[in-house]
């Protein structure tokens, strides 16, 4: 039967103290040792999906103005922030004239999607295009 420290062992690639786990396991540093490395991976993980994301400096939603736009839906908003469009693997386009918080909107759902271990790339449509229009030919668009 694997047990949960064996399982935490081998899941942190810790292969060699995996199996060594009857002799380790009296050990009182064990415990504190995978939950620092667990941790630590953890940060890692999270500090390079965010530079990669290109998110940068943004404002949290709990600044967004809900009284401007007067249509902005909410509800919507909320739910696209529990993540459910992951699982689903559907797209996330937020459309609307200047200035009513599409960016800071899109910011925040990509920051959410790193927190949840996931990796996210924040673009404007305009960077997209720009982008595509600077790649040779039919390659830019497969």
């Amino acid at each position: 039967m694997t047990d949960d420290l064996d399982k935490r062992l081998r899941a942190l690639g810790l292969i060699g103290l995996a199996a060594r786990l009857d002799e380790l396991r009296a050990e009182p540093w064990l415990e504190r040792v995978l939950s620092i490395e667990a941790e630590e991976r953890h940060r890692r993980g999270f500090d390079s999906r965010f530079r990669s994301s290109r998110i940068g400096r943004f404002k949290s939603m709990a600044d967004y103005d809900w009284s401007w736009p007067r249509n902005a839906n909410r509800e919507a908003i909320d739910a696209l922030l529990k993540l459910g469009f992951i699982d689903e693997g559907a797209n996330v386009i937020l459309v609307g004239p200047s200035g009513v918080g599409k960016t800071m909107i899109a910011k925040n759902l990509a920051h959410a999607v790193i927190r949840a271990g996931k990796t996210a790339r924040f673009t404007t449509a305009s960077a997209m295009l720009n982008e595509l229009a600077g790649q040779d030919g039919l390659a830019a668009l497969s």
